[in-house]
């Protein structure tokens, strides 16, 4: 692997997110405490807690999660996108960088950017609610295969997309209601059956459980399922991506 490739991708990335830094960052710090101020302050003080914890501060995973999943798409399907919107990607592909270069440092840059808005999500959220962090590990590794999971999800959509519509057709209209029915606000033992077993069938739901379980030590599903989930989705997306390079599709044509 030639580092200086890489970096030099990683790089670039990393200084368009500083170019818009009000879009990449702050917009979405606010927007996350808005949910604080709303569900966390003015309802949560009103409801019961869930699973011992306040709703304040369990529907801390689930925003961070809303986050992390949408950003990640976004910052990876634009950071791919724009190349071939511009044509260069010809001249990166007849560069002397190989596939896996190239997806390392497109997604190494939209992960990177992800984790450190987790991050900051995180901290922003102690200063409304009380929080506690039973597993930090678990919930740095949950940070860490999320954020590049769905990074190499959202370089699929850049790779897919002919449009800017269709950049936000996926995050708009399937991975934000899959999060908000996903446990983000609630725990799906909540929900009577047939519900409750038709939710086990949204894969958000293990994402969320799995880094619920990192912060209060509980979750809806096993803590082993919900590793499991996410890093066969890696793998289909890793799958994906082999299968796009090998064939060019949507690249070479």
């Amino acid at each position: 692997m030639n580092p200086h490739s890489v970096w030099a991708i990683y790089r670039f990335e990393m200084a368009r997110a500083l170019r818009t830094l009000w879009q990449s960052l702050v917009t979405p710090v606010l927007t996350t405490s808005l949910y604080f101020i709303v569900f966390g302050g003015a309802i949560g003080s009103r409801m019961q807690a869930v699973d011992g914890v306040a709703y304040g501060s369990f529907i801390v995973p689930g925003l961070i999660m809303l986050s992390l999943l949408t950003q990640s798409i976004s910052n990876a399907s634009i950071g791919i996108y724009f190349p071939k919107f511009t044509g260069t990607i010809y001249e990166i592909l007849s560069a002397p960088v190989s596939a896996f270069e190239l997806v390392i440092g497109y997604v190494g840059a939209a992960a990177t950017k992800s984790v450190v808005l987790g991050l900051i999500i995180l901290a922003t959220a102690a200063l409304f609610v009380p929080l506690r962090i039973e597993h930090p590990f678990a919930m740095l590794a949950f940070l860490l295969l999320t954020s590049f999971a769905f990074s190499l999800f959202g370089f699929i959509i850049g790779v897919w997309a002919n449009g800017f519509e269709q950049l936000n057709f996926v995050p708009a209209l399937l991975i934000t209601p899959l999060t908000f029915l996903g446990g983000s606000f609630y725990s799906i033992d909540m929900l009577p059956e047939p519900w409750r077993t038709v939710s086990l069938f949204n894969p958000v739901v293990y994402l969320v459980s799995g880094f619920r379980w990192s912060f209060f030590g509980a979750g809806d599903v096993a803590i082993g399922v919900s590793l499991a989930v996410t890093f066969g989705f890696l793998l289909l997306c890793l799958g994906v991506i082999w299968w796009i390079f090998r064939t060019g599709w949507r690249l070479k044509n």
